[in-house]
């Protein structure tokens, strides 16, 4: 009697959703890592700015250029999670659709 062969479907689907999910916790910790740069070296330059270097506010320039730069990082990452559950939804409503009709 041969023993029966391992399920290679089983396997491949678990090293897929690996894949995902690595994908996923990787965009997270990217936007999470930009966040933390972001407000470490913008609070160093109002710290700066408060013990009197410079003349005004000048530390509020990068502030608003790199958190606009960051607000977009956010959305994008937002949108691309999101995303995805939003075209599987909308295929598997489709493939329903399908089976309907046939």
């Amino acid at each position: 009697m041969t023993d029966p062969q391992p399920n290679h479907s089983s396997t491949d689907s678990d090293a897929l959703l690996r894949r995902q999910a690595r994908k996923r916790v990787e965009m997270k910790m990217g936007f999470l890592v930009h966040l933390t740069v972001f407000v470490l070296v913008n609070g160093g330059l109002f710290l700066l700015n408060a013990l009197g270097l410079g003349h005004g506010r000048w530390h509020t320039f990068p502030l608003w250029g790199w958190g606009l730069g960051l607000a977009i990082h956010g959305v994008v990452t937002l949108v691309t999670l999101q995303g995805q559950g939003l075209r599987q939804r909308m295929l598997e409503k489709e493939m329903e659709l399908l089976r309907r009709q046939r």
